[in-house]
Order: structure tokens, then sequence, then C-alpha cells
């Protein structure tokens, strides 16, 4: 989603109350414990986006395609017979994927590598913009491709945190005070449910050009505010 700092600011609510925090542990902060870097006054990083607009939705809105963009911006540059054997697929298959890819402006040839024939991918921004907007689009291929994104997008972040949940007991300790599995319940206006994903991810941004210390890993963060119905 885009990000916006609206000038409106929360509001207290007395029937606002954390949820389900299974991992939550009040005072157990980064900065609490020796070792720890702290963000704390740091500007944001704005990651390079590519915002999507009805036709570049379209170009993206497949859950094969989606995989290897991800792969890439995460892994770094690869061939399709490389993302082929990653995902069970045919070269014939992530060539064509990737070729649509790069016509929609989403990966870019990765100069410097390889030195025979096959042909490197490299992702062309580390991040995707969604307009959610999109999925209301009068063109019925537009709304539909945005609500394939959508699903993908929602189907990868339940398969990282059930993988998450069935490796628990392969974990190292130290990681578990890190790790976060918590909902919430607010009462908020529009205004300020936009206001509140903008400062979420401006934290988030203050973290991404950290100097690399030698027991970094990569982190996983998902977000997720879903209004509910008036109902509910």
């Amino acid at each position: 989603m885009p990000q916006s700092t609206p000038e409106s600011r929360p509001e207290n609510h007395p029937e606002s109350r954390p949820e389900n925090h299974p991992e939550s542990r009040p005072g157990d902060r980064l900065g609490d414990r020796p070792g720890n870097t702290p963000a704390e006054g740091r500007e944001p990083v704005e990651p390079t986006l590519r915002m999507l607009d009805a036709r570049a939705l379209r170009g993206l809105a497949h859950p094969l395609r989606m995989q290897l963009l991800a792969d890439l911006r995460r892994k770094g540059p690869a061939t399709a017979s490389q993302l082929a054997e990653r995902f069970g697929e045919s070269s014939g298959s992530t060539s064509y994927h990737l070729r649509q890819l790069a016509a929609h402006g989403f990966v870019e040839d990765a100069a410097g590598h390889g030195k025979g024939r096959e042909r490197w991918w490299q992702a062309a921004h580390e991040g995707t913009g969604f307009d959610g907007s999109l999925i209301h689009d009068a063109d019925p291929a537009t709304s539909s491709a945005a609500a394939v994104f959508l699903q993908a997008v929602a189907t990868n972040h339940t398969q990282e945190v059930s993988a998450w949940i069935s490796e628990a007991q392969t974990r190292l300790g130290r990681w578990e005070p890190g790790a976060d599995l918590s909902d919430f319940t607010l009462r908020l206006t529009p205004a300020q449910s936009e206001e509140l994903v903008g400062r979420l991810h401006d934290v988030i941004n203050t973290y991404r050009d950290l100097p690399e210390a030698e027991d970094a890993r990569t982190v996983r963060i998902h977000t997720h505010v879903l209004p509910r119905s008036a109902s509910e």
C-alpha cells in the first residue's frame, strides 16, 4: 500500500486493546538488552519501489511471477535455470515469465554475472507499491488482477508464518525474544488508520541501513491493517 502521513493523530480509545500475544513481553524490546544497537533517532531509509498502475499490475499478477520477483529481491541475481530448480518449474516456464516481468520493468539484466550464454536476471526495484483503489477499478481485468495479486501476497504470508511455526523446535533460542506473532484491535478513523500504517513503515525503514552485525540474519516482517465491517 502507498505510504502517507496525514496530519490527524490517532486518539486513545478505552476499548482499544491488544489481543492474543503469545510472544509479546513487556519491556523486552530492542535496546533493553546488552549488545543491541537501537535505530532510534535514525532517519527512515526509503526502499526503491515500483508503484503498480493498471498495466503493470496485469503484468505482475501471476503467482509464479511474484515468486520469481520476490526470490530475486531476497537472494540476488539468478538465471532462469536456477530459478526453475528452486521452484520446481521448467526453465522454459521461468524464462517466459522472467521476460514478461522484464517487459513490465520489474526485472532487468544483471550486468557482470555469468560468462556463458545463459542470461542472468536481477530485480529492478527493492519493493512493490500497491494502490488499493485498483481493487475497485472499473476495468474487470484490472480489478481481477488486483485480487490475484492480493491473494498471492496473503498466501505467501501464510506460508511463511506456517513455516516459522513448524521450525520452532529447531530455531536458536536467542532469536525467540526478537520474534512476534500478535494482533490488536483498535477503533480508528480512516485517516488515523492510514497514519498508523505510514508510521509503522517509517519505523521499519529506520532499520534498513543499520551496520551489518556478525549475528545478523534476514528477518521477515508482515504488517496487516484490516478494517472490519461496521457489523463486526
